[in-house]
């Protein structure tokens, strides 16, 4: 399979985009990825890009998104924070990424036992190791956790349910996060020029369902 072009990617609609990622989950999951020639895909972009998503998934090693998605050379641009959880720099990137690259499709991926959401609520453990720049991060899932967790709730990362529920809350702020920091972005999508969209991958199953 050949790397997308400038042509092939005009084709692309997000709702056409949304499909490819589908798809490349199921044969992820079905352990049917396409044959794909990387050294003739490196060659096909040496002249450019033109990826059909922007995706924003978690630093877990479990998570590499042209993997989980079947994906090739060129045909997505990735983006990587723990916690999946988006900033300026990051909303820039999107921005450069739809705006400027073409892409279709913005995803915000999140997945099962998340460790960055596990240090948000285990925040008061976390703070005794000292790492000051890991603690920033992890103050960020407080919104989320004072959102969902229930009164009288142990708020700890072995209670499994409220991690989960963590998970979902924090793919759907992202989200709103990035629609609220971008107004280029928000008028690409009211326009229908892209779709945001939030995902979460299963890592016992390999399968990625859609919000």
């Amino acid at each position: 399979m050949k790397a997308h072009t400038l042509e092939t990617q005009a084709t692309i609609t997000p709702e056409k985009a949304l499909q490819f990622l589908k798809e490349g989950n199921d044969r992820f999951v079905g352990n049917l990825k396409v044959n794909r020639n990387l050294l003739e895909q490196v060659n096909d972009t040496r002249e450019g890009q033109w990826p059909f998503a922007v995706i924003l998934s978690c630093i877990d090693s479990r998570t590499s998104a042209e993997l989980i998605f079947d994906q090739g050379l060129g045909d997505i641009f990735s983006i990587r924070i723990a916690g999946n959880f988006a900033n300026q720099d990051i909303v820039g990137s999107m921005e450069f990424g739809c705006n400027v690259a073409g892409s279709k499709l913005v995803v915000v991926l999140g997945h099962s036992k998340c460790g960055a959401l596990k240090g948000g609520l285990d925040a008061a453990k976390i703070e005794e190791l000292g790492m000051d720049n890991l603690n920033h991060l992890i103050y960020h899932f407080d919104e989320c956790i004072d959102n969902v967790i229930k009164d009288g709730e142990e708020r700890s990362s072995k209670n499994e349910d409220l991690l989960e529920r963590l998970n979902v809350c924090n793919i759907k702020k992202t989200m709103e996060d990035i629609r609220h920091q971008s107004s280029t972005l928000r008028k690409l999508e009211k326009e229908g020029k892209i779709k945001i969209v939030g995902a979460n991958y299963d890592v016992e199953t390999g399968v990625v369902t859609w919000l």
